[in-house]
């Protein structure tokens, strides 16, 4: 049985990059499952197992708001601001952490390539930093 097999329409969910969402629609002979609208205007497809049809990702990033415990991920709020050279050096290290729109930091790679560039494009240095250490 798939994690999205009883979907109803209107029920809450919670994506990892995209944040608190609503399922807008649920489909029964489709590779697609269920469409979610986000607070911040994305509608996006997702299988039944919970992965987006969007970017490189291959596991679950959408769950039931009320079955995901956020206690465990990292919404700390940048402690620098970095510039745009050191943003590319850290990106080319592969060193770098992107701010996704759920407000989880995200190590920057190709599913976030798209994002990262229009973020710095937009200037919005603020959503980057460097990979804590661990």
């Amino acid at each position: 049985m798939a994690y999205f097999d009883n979907a109803k329409k209107g029920d809450v969910v919670f994506g990892l990059v995209f944040g608190k969402g609503t399922i807008r629609d649920v489909f029964e002979d489709s590779h697609y499952k269920i469409v979610v609208e986000f607070e911040n205007e994305h509608e996006i497809p997702y299988t039944e197992d919970g992965v987006p049809g969007w970017g490189k990702f291959q596991v679950q990033t959408l769950f039931y708001k009320t079955d995901i415990d956020v206690t465990e991920l990292d919404f700390s709020p940048v402690s620098k601001v970095l510039t745009p050279k050191k943003i590319i050096k850290l990106m080319d290290k592969k060193k770098l952490e992107v701010r996704l729109p759920s407000g989880i930091w995200h190590k920057c790679n190709k599913a976030t390539k798209k994002y990262t560039r229009e973020m710095l494009e937009k200037e919005k240095f603020h959503l980057f930093r460097k990979q804590p250490s661990n």
